[in-house]
């Protein structure tokens, strides 16, 4: 289950690019693995094998925040995607735009999407290069990002929001109702079909 997330404070490591897709945020090769964790070391694998990537750079270490082009998450519908970016250490990304399943991706791994209009965007790439040691707060809370001289607020739906706040995922909102879907197949009639029970065991 992901970490609640109500503000994620910290530096912004600018990816200026548009349409970047999910085939260069985590390439196929690195999809093997059956765990959600361990794909940091290849985000962005193709690109920073050439050498002098963005995110490489020592001003952009431990950056928690991603600034990126419009379109982001494009391609493929791979979960690891944001599993890479929050295994990196990222926990929210700012764009102009997301592929919409990336975005419910980010939303069930506990990675906040945040869409801003491409002026506010582009003050906040151009500042993060200027300046890498400038802070920002990304405020779920608020709905606003916010950082020295400006206030962005932003948009986001209610669902999400309230899953991210309180660290939920698909699999813990089922949790929470275990004892109505027990008392309710209590009450079902013996002749219709049911599903065994999970251990606790097999789950983890």
């Amino acid at each position: 289950m992901p970490a609640p997330i109500k503000r994620v404070e910290g530096r912004m490591a600018p990816l200026d690019l548009a349409d970047v897709d999910t085939d260069q945020i985590i390439p196929k090769q690195f999809l093997k693995r059956i765990e959600r964790t361990g794909y940091g070391p290849f985000l962005f694998y193709d690109w920073r094998a050439r050498g002098d990537f963005v995110l490489d750079r020592p001003e952009h270490a431990g950056a928690r925040v991603l600034v990126a082009g419009a379109n982001f998450g494009c391609g493929s519908s791979r979960e690891h995607a944001p599993w890479a970016l929050r295994d990196f250490g990222f926990r929210a990304i700012i764009a102009p735009s997301f592929a919409d399943i990336f975005r419910g991706n980010c939303y069930k791994t506990g990675l906040l999407a945040v869409t801003l209009p491409e002026s506010q965007v582009r003050h906040l790439i151009d500042l993060v290069t200027e300046d890498p040691t400038a802070m920002v707060v990304v405020d779920l809370e608020g709905q606003e990002v916010r950082g020295d001289g400006f206030s962005y607020p932003f948009e986001i739906d209610a669902f999400p929001r309230e899953m991210l706040l309180k660290g939920f995922d698909d699999i813990s909102l089922i949790e929470r109702r275990e004892q109505e879907i027990a008392a309710y197949e209590e009450a079902r009639a013996e002749w219709l079909p049911a599903v065994p029970a999970v251990s606790q065991s097999r789950r983890n």
